[in-house]
């Protein structure tokens, strides 16, 4: 399949509220879509990186920047049959996992519409629908969290991640525990803490957790392992797992119980479908992460969540949770599975931004070939 014209488009989707993290907060979110042609054929990607380099060392003016200077120019003309051989042409330049997904999210979306093949099915799943779980950043204050959980407990959401950091972390973790004593929990701390908080984490084991994500610094391993090796609840790395071969080695070491895989945040859906398979040969469960994509970023997502070793509630919104009006159409929503839980189900034909929603978010466009 030869790719002969790339447009590149850096968004800022304002949010309903802003989102509060371990690493600050977002009122918008800034992603870079792409538009990859081929003959009468396109596809879209979308990479979500943040407006500024907090999550990761990435950002979304830099990842339009490379993508537009070094990655476009190495795909734009050639053939490419395959993911693999799409990210062999990016190779030569060093990390930009954000950057790099938007292309490939693009290619893998170009190629299903040019077999006519569901995404989901192009990456080897078999299901169409699984659950998903409720999330919650810090809030103003515990009662509203206790609301919000509520309401998430009555809808059948089978578990709740809520945001940890100093400042709302063991306290509110209680409250929360002391109030629904039997569900389904796991904290994400955004690299938040070091292994000087031990007894932080030591406390956290009594609690219960399914999980907690990524306690220590975004890049580490080594003091993951040490800490895993302390606790009976699996910690579970994500900001640290931006490779294959980061997974490969996290799971040699003993660094993690899971992993969570977001496309944008490893290098597309080829390198995520490829964490997934090492994951599942070495006995590590997985889940797939968001980015609070338009619904043209979190409809790949959901194709990615339908692979057999994704065992945990995925972290999918609908669009109505964060945006008044989705860049995307149709926009994601939620349908109950057959226990009554939320879940998504796999798009048969992926949604493409609106234009006149793309022109109006639009922050700067390029166009390669």
């Amino acid at each position: 399949m030869k790719i002969d014209r790339i447009d590149l488009y850096h968004v800022a989707m304002p949010l309903i509220y802003p989102w509060k993290t371990a690493y600050g907060e977002d009122a918008a979110i800034h992603s870079v879509l792409c538009r990859m042609t081929s003959g009468s054929l396109c596809g879209w990607g979308e990479s979500a990186p943040f407006a500024a380099p907090c999550y990761s060392p990435e950002w979304a003016g830099g990842a339009f920047a490379v993508s537009r200077d070094w990655f476009a120019p190495a795909v734009v003309g050639h053939d490419i049959a395959s993911g693999e051989e799409l990210q062999q042409r990016m190779s030569l330049y060093k990390g930009n996992p954000f950057a790099k997904a938007a292309l490939d999210v693009a290619w893998w979306s170009l190629e299903s519409r040019r077999t006519g093949t569901p995404l989901h099915r192009l990456l080897g799943a078999t299901r169409d629908q699984v659950a998903v779980g409720a999330d919650f950043g810090v809030m103003d204050n515990l009662d509203d969290l206790l609301e919000g959980i509520g309401t998430a407990v009555d809808q059948g959401f089978p578990r709740v991640k809520l945001k940890f950091r100093p400042g709302w972390d063991l306290p509110m973790l209680r409250r929360v525990r002391e109030s629904f004593p039997n569900h389904v929990f796991h904290i994400d701390c955004n690299s938040g803490y070091t292994l000087e908080d031990r007894a932080v984490f030591a406390e956290v084991d009594e609690l219960g957790l399914a999980m907690i994500e990524q306690p220590l610094a975004h890049d580490d391993l080594l003091d993951h392992a040490t800490l895993q090796s302390e606790l009976d609840t699996p910690v579970c790395l994500d900001e640290t797992i931006v490779s294959v071969h980061r997974a490969q080695q996290a799971c040699r070491i003993g660094a993690c119980g899971w992993i969570n895989i977001k496309p944008g945040r490893v290098g597309g859906l080829t390198n995520a479908v490829a964490i997934h398979d090492v994951c599942q040969q070495a006995g590590i469960p997985c889940w797939v992460g968001g980015m609070l994509e338009s619904a043209t970023g979190s409809a790949a997502c959901v194709a990615l969540a339908m692979l057999d070793n994704f065992t945990y509630p995925a972290d999918i919104f609908p669009s109505a949770r964060f945006y008044h009006q989705d860049m995307a159409d149709p926009p994601l929503e939620l349908i109950p599975d057959a226990d009554g839980c939320p879940s998504v189900v796999a798009s048969t034909e992926l949604p493409d931004p609106v234009p006149e929603r793309l022109e109006q978010l639009t922050v700067q466009t390029a166009t390669i070939g």
